[in-house]
């Protein structure tokens, strides 16, 4: 059965308000009701239709008389930031995110209306490290935990939503981890690093990126809000491109780095609000992360309209290149040409030196074995 009233929290982020969107178009939901604590900008009330905004911080015991009034039964919880600048310092981060969600589920417990809760969470919480496994799935954990910023939050917000469900058999609950999102419209973490016309990296580190469209992002939330899975799924496209590749794609300039200067150069971009990359973030570039979508295709029904590739190639489009990409590729296939040839030269020279050994004499009674 489809809900009848939909709350969306985070309405005013572009995501949020996709989302609203989308459920508001749906002629079988009767209400769509979208919470944050700063009204949206014009161009997202615009689209946001027949949804009804309500200005309220979550963290905010009177979240619960929304709920309660409005009778909602499915809540889609999506206002987490992953940025301390964004949300006034790290501790208005830590405080919006874990406070605002223990409060959120809280008013969902004592609400008996109340029958699904979907929590956008992040792919994040699997951590990044060199010991990570290539791919991983719903059932593993990170090997190394997360210390702070928006993965820590998002694990210790995972938690609550688990002790959740257990105290409310009855609601089915949700748990989407998403990889870095990204497209023409939607702003992130990943695009806003994109967009700097020189992008610094680690030295003797190529990340391995995989990504998610900003379309794909929104029907993956519409499901999860009208349909019936309950669980946790990785969300995430098809196929990986190395972080190396997705520059000279976009057309910018890779500055290699020692790892040692990376720190220090995410907190000068953080001050003029440039690039807000947290140390686990930081970690992200250098060893990156991967997912298995196989549940997210077999058990929740949707397999993403654009690749990895795809989807970064339709976030380029409305990226003026500051380098050509085709340049770099000729460039690239020129040298790789003029290497191969040199290797070629020296494999000859080598073997024009090396002298010939004779054949070792023929034993009776043995045989010649070959190597498995």
């Amino acid at each position: 059965m489809p809900p009848a009233v939909v709350l969306v929290t985070g309405v005013s982020r572009w995501l949020g308000g996709a989302l609203a969107a989308e459920l508001a178009a749906d002629p079988g939901i009767d209400r769509v009701i979208g919470v944050d604590t700063v009204p949206p900008a014009p161009e997202v009330l615009r689209r946001l239709g027949r949804t009804e905004f309500v200005r309220a911080d979550i963290r905010n015991p009177l979240i619960g008389k929304v709920i309660e009034s409005a009778a909602v039964d499915t809540v889609v919880h999506m206002n987490i930031s992953a940025t301390p600048a964004s949300a006034g310092g790290r501790v208005s981060m830590k405080e919006l995110n874990v406070i605002g969600s223990m409060q959120l589920l809280a008013a969902c417990q004592r609400s008996p209306r109340v029958r699904r809760l979907v929590l956008k969470s992040t792919s994040a919480v699997y951590g990044a490290s060199p010991r990570d496994p290539a791919v991983f799935s719903e059932t593993m954990q990170a090997r190394r935990v997360p210390g702070g910023g928006f993965a820590k939050d998002s694990l210790d917000i995972e938690g609550y939503v688990r002790s959740f469900a257990r105290r409310r058999p009855d609601v089915g609950v949700a748990v989407l981890r998403f990889t870095n999102l990204i497209g023409p419209r939607i702003d992130s973490l990943l695009s806003g690093f994109f967009r700097m016309p020189v992008i610094p990296t680690a030295l003797g580190y190529d990340a391995r990126v995989q990504l998610l469209h900003e379309d794909d992002a929104v029907a993956v939330l519409a499901r999860a809000a009208t349909g019936d899975f309950v669980g946790t799924v990785n969300v995430g496209a098809q196929g990986t491109v190395l972080l190396s590749q997705a520059i000279r794609r976009l057309g910018r300039v890779q500055l290699p780095l020692p790892e040692a200067a990376m720190g220090s150069l995410g907190r000068l971009t953080r001050r003029p609000g440039l690039v807000d990359w947290s140390p686990e973030q930081m970690r992200f570039l250098n060893f990156g992360r991967v997912v298995d979508t196989r549940v997210l295709r077999e058990d929740f029904g949707y397999s993403p309209h654009y690749t990895t590739a795809e989807a970064l190639a339709d976030y380029g489009r409305t990226l003026p290149p500051v380098v050509d990409p085709q340049l770099v590729a000729g460039v690239t296939g020129g040298v790789r040409t003029a290497v191969g040839r040199l290797a070629g030269g020296l494999a000859t020279a080598s073997s024009l030196c090396t002298p010939r050994r004779r054949p070792a004499p023929s034993v009776p009674g043995l045989r010649a074995v070959h190597d498995a």
